[in-house]
């Protein structure tokens, strides 16, 4: 064969490679960290979870025996927004709130604030105080978890006296205006004492919480659960009485 057709074949099969396209790379998705996908959809998933408590409490409380650090991160909002309006409906239900308007100083514009800052050291006292009383009864009776975790429990039975603060103080106060926060006005009478007794409802609604809850982040029977509540309310209920007497 002519030296010529041998390079004339070579070169077309040549030819054919360099016209030939190349292959298309498939198309991906940039990696993406699963931490930071997962974070806030954990953190909306407590915005939801949390107030679902009121509705079904023992699967809510069961879900803080999660103590790892991105579930702990996950609920400290939805807690602390519960524990904050729950601060403020126990001062507007205590004994202060009936008076102070007898007080020249105070003005109807500053009951919300004095509320808000009420509510917040209320909030603050009873979840740090109150967590470490109920960690340490927990201990007493053998259970695990941390401090913590019992804060997280305060914080999640509260929520009935955050639902007050919506649907309970706004029906109060719409009917009473000022005279609910001064002596000598229309709050007294059998409305007074039916508001009242609603009121104490949410709060023996927050303490059946309170039990559920910690049956449930301990897996332990009724009678240990409100043997560890009981030792937890023993010295907070001995300094109120004493200082009544």
């Amino acid at each position: 064969m002519p030296r010529n057709a041998v390079y004339g074949a070579a070169w077309a099969a040549s030819s054919v490679g360099w016209d030939r396209p190349a292959p298309r790379r498939e198309a991906t998705l940039r990696r993406v960290s699963t931490d930071s996908v997962a974070a806030p959809a954990l953190e909306r998933s407590w915005w939801l979870r949390a107030p679902a408590v009121l509705v079904a409490p023992t699967a809510v409380f069961a879900s803080l025996r999660d103590e790892s650090a991105e579930a702990v991160e996950a609920r400290q909002e939805p807690l602390a927004a519960i524990a904050g309006l729950a601060g403020i409906a126990g001062v507007l239900g205590t004994p202060v709130a009936r008076h102070l308007l007898n007080d020249a100083s105070m003005s109807v514009a500053l009951i919300p604030v004095w509320a808000f800052l009420g509510g917040a050291v209320y909030a603050l006292a009873v979840c740090w105080l109150g967590g470490g009383l109920l960690w340490g009864a927990s201990r007493r009776l053998g259970g695990l978890g941390s401090w913590q975790r019992s804060r997280h429990v305060i914080a999640l039975a509260a929520a009935p006296l955050a639902l007050s603060l919506v649907v309970f103080w706004p029906v109060r106060i719409l009917v009473y205006g000022q005279d609910l926060f001064r002596t000598g006005g229309d709050d007294y009478g059998r409305g007074d004492t039916i508001f009242g007794a609603i009121f104490i409802a949410f709060l023996v609604w927050t303490g059946v919480l309170l039990l559920l809850g910690v049956r449930a982040v301990h897996g332990w029977t009724w009678a240990r659960a409100a043997g560890a509540v009981a030792l937890a309310v023993a010295f907070p209920a001995l300094v109120v009485l004493a200082s009544l007497f």
